[in-house]
């Protein structure tokens, strides 16, 4: 299966899509270049990086960027603090994000050059901002089963291990990661990832031009094709929500790499890949 492009504005790191289910709209973001783009065209800048979303209402947003969780007006594109997120530490930036089913929003941090083990993971849970993990790499793969009991997420800096979490009944971790998947022996890079209705896992693959389904167990089920070596998130949309959206980044490709693979950056759709979970509402 291959993908087609969807927008074709190019990002220098597209991250973050995500499928407004009230507004029927898809949002991501070029972390880099500060900005939230919409697939109306729309392009909202930020002072700083942004890199993911929630929704709280057809009006609002919940957006992380490198110094804050804000709450975010689509209308009228101003946006206040809910929380600082590391405010404190200029090394350090907000990437991977997703809200949870229980209302909560999860999101990792890392260092801008990619310093080792500077960033985190932290969720946000009505009000009030605790620290998961620390001693992360690049945070990736945040995504949640359907019936809510488990949630997934990786340090693609480890460059293979994909590690699922057991929740409680508010959504905290009531234990420790285990491994769901090791692409070790396949080289493979595990960037931001989706999980549908059927339980299964949907991840982009950075360098690998891809997103890989896998079932329950980890078996490769499905792989879809993005002209795009970089791919970094996937989404599912659309009105019935079985469109499989995917971002990709141009950052680090040399110009020899650009005319080899002129849409990357650009963000992708695939109808019929698999019916997607309808995105959580944030609870503030």
């Amino acid at each position: 299966m291959k993908a087609a492009v969807f927008d074709d504005r190019a990002c220098w790191l597209g991250e973050g899509p995500l499928w407004h289910p009230r507004r029927n709209e898809l949002f991501w973001f070029d972390i880099h270049n500060h900005q939230l783009l919409s697939q109306t065209g729309a392009v909202w800048n930020f002072p700083v990086a942004v890199s993911a979303a929630a929704w709280i209402n057809e009006q609002r947003l919940m957006v992380a960027s490198e110094i804050a969780l804000h709450l975010f007006d689509i209308d009228t594109g101003n946006h206040e603090t809910i929380c600082d997120l590391e405010a404190d530490n200029p090394v350090t930036r907000s990437n991977d994000g997703r809200a949870d089913p229980y209302g909560g929003f999860w999101i990792g941090t890392m260092g801008k050059d990619h310093e080792p083990k500077a960033g985190s993971y932290w969720r946000y849970y009505r009000g009030e901002l605790k620290r998961l993990y620390a001693g992360i790499g690049v945070p990736n793969a945040i995504c949640f089963t359907p019936d809510g009991e488990t949630a997934f997420i990786t340090d693609t800096m480890t460059h293979c291990k994909i590690m699922r979490i057991p929740l409680d009944s508010n959504g905290w971790p009531r234990g420790e990661p285990e491994v769901y998947l090791d692409l070790g022996s396949e080289g493979l890079l595990p960037d931001g990832a989706v999980i549908d209705a059927e339980g299964n896992f949907w991840n982009a693959q950075y360098k690998a031009g891809r997103v890989a389904g896998y079932d329950t167990d980890g078996r490769l089920i499905a792989v879809v094709e993005v002209d795009a070596p970089q791919a970094t998130c996937p989404a599912f949309g659309g009105s019935d929500l079985t469109t499989l959206y995917c971002t990709s980044a141009t950052q680090t490709m040399t110009p020899d790499a650009l005319a080899a693979s002129p849409d990357s950056g650009k963000t992708f759709y695939l109808e019929g890949v698999a019916k997607g979970q309808e995105e959580h509402q944030v609870i503030l």
